[in-house]
């Protein structure tokens, strides 16, 4: 893929509706995605840490950006998604790396991991993602 496309990709992230809400950072490559948000008291359950949602939210979008690097002209969607929350987090930032791991005609694995800012691991994920039949040019913010 090309630089145009991951730029596409980002655009068409940040212009989603959900992201008005977390205003995250994204910066896509070659089967690797990087996604940043600051932490809010907004994203808390009554325990005063980050809900379970929200490290779900990192982990699965870094993951599916980092696969959609290489899709290019279709969405690919979600098929199953597994999360592990290791610690939790009340300030700061968040920080989920995702990148493919393996790949074949029809379905695609990737991995990601969330940190803190001090770079300690506070949950990952893996997930399976095919191409579906939606196309990117009719998504919002997608332009090359």
């Amino acid at each position: 893929m090309d630089e145009k496309h991951y730029q596409a990709l980002e655009r068409m992230y940040l212009c989603g509706p959900i992201n008005q809400i977390y205003k995250p950072s994204i910066s896509i490559s070659h089967e690797y995605s990087e996604i940043e948000i600051d932490v809010s008291e907004d994203f808390f359950h009554s325990g005063r840490a980050v809900h379970g949602s929200v490290y779900f939210k990192m982990l699965d979008d870094a993951a599916y950006f980092a696969v959609m690097s290489i899709i290019p002209e279709f969405f690919a969607v979600t098929i199953s998604f597994t999360t592990y929350l290791t610690k939790p987090i009340s300030s700061g930032r968040m920080k989920s790396m995702g990148k493919v791991v393996n790949r074949n005609s029809t379905q695609i694995i990737a991995e990601s991991v969330v940190y803190n800012d001090n770079g300690k691991e506070i949950g990952r994920g893996n997930g399976l993602f095919v191409q579906s039949k939606l196309k990117l040019a009719d998504a919002m913010g997608y332009r090359l």
